[in-house]
């Protein structure tokens, strides 16, 4: 293996056994389990957050499959490259088996006309098709694709699952075995912790750790806690502008107002803040909550919020405070009205 590779490259596992995670869809009495060890895989689209595994697994069924593989990023890719690979896999001569099995990385960045290229080939079954992508399928890919693929939903990765690799490439002669290291488990559950379910950020912060500290007297790289904390980047939040985890998020923080849970309301709209949402897009949502669930029950609550919400937009570093205390003045605000209603409900019996 090339040392000069990034660590978390030469730590990709090479078969089913070392592949560390989504035990959901690779267990050993899972169908994409079987289909892969007995060579009949049929045409699959990964779907998962980055760093969960998507292009590990593609490579593990490379190394695993009698097929011809081929494996191209959408990014970089065509038409032209697609019709290539299919006359090379129509030529017996080069491919007596007739069909080829293709890795397409990104497969959302395709437009709709390299889409429609893939449907007759992986219709007749000349091409099994692996689409790896971080964007839900059934918005950015074919229809008519998915139809005639399995999606395959992979989540981010445990922290012991993280915490397992990690500890694994210290051990492994791909890994970081030559270089010695010595480092406290607790500060690989801290470094696993901190990657939030990205196992390809642990490894590069693992690595970037062990090569910017010295050797010592001993011939051992240490790697403590405070080395850790200087070299581990700040932990990733998942976050996008118009995606799943976009309105996934928008509506955890209007069901916890409604729900009059003040701490879950604080926590995604910290994490909506962090990750960049428009504070006026969430300050509107506040007001929109106070004006439909808590109406009456406080007269002054949604003049208190459309003033504060006026405010924001003048104050950018005012905002996620506002924000955040208004969000909770709103669910407190609920709970004292639900517990109103519960209370008249238990006197009328």
């Amino acid at each position: 293996m090339d040392m000069s590779k990034p660590l978390a490259y030469r730590m990709m596992p090479k078969t089913l056994e070392e592949y560390v995670g989504q035990k959901h869809i690779l267990g050993q009495d899972k169908v994409l389990y079987r289909t892969i060890k007995a060579d009949r895989l049929s045409s699959i689209i990964l779907w998962g957050p980055p760093g969960c595994g998507k292009t590990s697994l593609a490579k593990v069924i490379s190394n695993t499959t009698k097929t011809k593989f081929y494996r191209i990023n959408a990014v970089t890719s065509g038409v032209a490259e697609i019709k290539k690979i299919v006359e090379d896999t129509q030529n017996l001569l080069l491919n007596p088996g007739g069909k080829c099995i293709l890795f397409i990385d990104e497969i959302h960045r395709f437009n709709k006309l390299q889409q429609d290229a893939l449907l007759p080939f992986v219709e007749n079954g000349t091409v099994v098709l692996i689409g790896a992508t971080t964007e839900n399928p059934y918005f950015e890919v074919n229809k008519a694709l998915i139809s005639r693929s399995m999606v395959c939903k992979l989540e981010p990765l445990t922290e012991e699952d993280i915490y397992t690799v990690l500890k694994n490439s210290l051990s492994s002669e791909d890994g970081l075995k030559s270089f010695n290291v010595k480092i406290e488990d607790s500060t690989l559950r801290k470094i696993a912790k901190t990657s939030n379910g990205d196992v390809r950020n642990a490894l590069n912060d693992l690595e970037v750790a062990v090569l910017t500290t010295p050797m010592d007297q001993d011939g051992f790289i240490n790697i403590t806690e405070e080395i850790a904390k200087e070299c581990v980047s700040s932990r990733k939040i998942i976050f996008d502008k118009n995606g799943d985890t976009h309105y996934d998020n928008i509506s955890a923080f209007i069901k916890s107002m409604r729900g009059s849970d003040p701490d879950a309301a604080v926590f995604y709209l910290s994490r909506a803040l962090a990750g960049g949402e428009d504070p006026v897009f969430l300050s509107r949502r506040i007001v929109i909550a106070a004006a439909e669930d808590v109406r009456n029950g406080k007269s002054k609550c949604t003049s208190s919020c459309n003033f504060c919400n006026a405010g924001s937009q003048y104050d950018w570093h005012a905002r996620g405070q506002n924000n955040t205390c208004r969000s909770s003045y709103i669910c407190c605000n609920i709970k004292k009205i639900k517990c109103c209603i519960s209370c008249n409900r238990q006197s009328t019996k």
